[in-house]
């Protein structure tokens, strides 16, 4: 059976544009005192460089708006909190009635999500008024029921941060959780730095705290943690196999599994949005070329299912004209498992685009898609009732 790499290529970016442009807005409140990090932070935690020097639309007198065309993320950022307590309460105040007006619009584009409160740990303690102003805001926001997530910036001790947190925790504040950070690595002195820690907890806590609608904006735009894009991914990989597997429940003709496509297709699209990266045509058709379609022959189809018995104990059908679902499953799970390796070198830097258009690239990726076809089918004969 012949098939249309091309075609599959541009349903796949389109795919991927549709899933990008419609992930809905992620709307964070960022409270707290001058200085205490708060740009650093943000710049650490997503992809895009929101905070820069002279960014962001004024909303009321002590906060803007942090966004970027295109990119589904939108920072509230506070200021002038710790200048006296009219200015507190006017910040407090500005704060409910943002997050009042966004639930108004029972949109959830425009309703705010969560609110960090930082708190610099080098000042090794936190102010009376900084309590007073959490417990009145707890009180005011029991109705809207924001989560407040506190964030201890500038952790360079880790036992002054565990101090201050456990200090924190017993003041009964309504906070989801107190988390310590250090966004970036500080060089201490010439023989010592002190490495980067606590983002990635940080995105575990939002990814509990947020609604399902939001899950996908989050691994989208952070960049603090590689392991939950992994995960994130991995269910969307998940989700696509469980429905192959449905579409091959009754074995089909090898000359119909290109029925097993789109669903492929909008797996890739998950991916290519959870890792938020700016993935081009030619790195997706060469992707496609080296698994879904080799030389326009799909791996779905005689090439692959010729040699499968031997790749995969136990693949079912396939070599008898059939494709069965245990195969249908397997070959989607390797398929969704080679592209986040993929992500997941690029995210890190092992690879790069241009690597992956080569013809080194394109063998790699054909490598890989290989050795996910093994162990996928390994696990598969050795755990046949994992779903796969």
């Amino acid at each position: 059976m012949m098939i249309d790499t091309e075609k599959i290529a541009n349903d796949c970016i389109r795919a991927i544009n549709d899933k990008i442009r419609n992930l809905n807005n992620l709307n964070i409140i960022v409270a707290g005192k001058t200085g205490v990090g708060k740009s650093t932070l943000i710049n650490s935690v997503f992809r895009e460089k929101l905070a820069e020097t002279g960014m962001g639309r004024p909303v009321t007198e002590h906060m803007r708006r942090l966004t970027k065309k295109d990119y589904p993320l939108s920072i509230y950022d506070t200021r002038g909190f710790e200048l006296g307590k009219d200015a507190q309460k006017e910040v407090k105040q500005e704060v409910l009635n943002t997050i009042r007006e966004g639930l108004a619009t029972k949109d959830v584009n425009k309703a705010i999500h969560c609110i960090w409160y930082c708190i610099n740990t080098a000042s090794n303690r936190i102010e009376p008024e900084e309590i007073e102003w959490l417990k009145d805001f707890s009180r005011d926001n029991q109705i809207t029921q924001v989560p407040v997530i506190i964030i201890l910036t500038q952790a360079f001790s880790r036992k002054k941060a565990d101090e201050l947190r456990k200090y924190i925790l017993d003041q009964n504040l309504d906070v989801i959780q107190v988390i310590p950070v250090l966004a970036e690595d500080y060089e201490i002195d010439d023989e010592y730095i002190a490495k980067a820690y606590g983002l990635d907890l940080l995105i575990r806590v939002m990814a509990e705290a947020l609604p399902d609608e939001l899950q996908d904006t989050l691994q989208n735009v952070q960049i603090a943690s590689l392991e939950e894009k992994k995960r994130y991914a991995q269910a969307a990989v998940a989700t696509a196999t469980a429905s192959a597997i449905g579409e091959c429940l009754v074995p089909i003709p090898l000359a119909d599994c290109a029925m097993l496509i789109p669903t492929q297709i909008a797996m890739i699209a998950s991916i290519t949005a959870i890792f938020g990266l700016d993935v081009n045509r030619s790195v997706i058709t060469g992707f496609v070329s080296s698994t879904i379609g080799a030389s326009g022959a799909t791996v779905l189809g005689k090439t692959v299912a010729a040699t499968l018995l031997k790749l995969i104990p136990g693949a079912g059908s396939a070599t008898g004209g059939l494709i069965s679902s245990g195969t249908a499953g397997i070959l989607t799970t390797a398929l969704g498992e080679t592209y986040i390796l993929i992500m997941c070198a690029v995210f890190k830097g092992e690879m790069s685009e241009k690597d992956l258009e080569s013809r080194e690239g394109k063998k790699k990726i054909r490598e890989l898609f290989k050795e996910q076809l093994k162990l996928v089918g390994r696990k598969k004969a050795t755990d046949p009732g994992d779903g796969v």
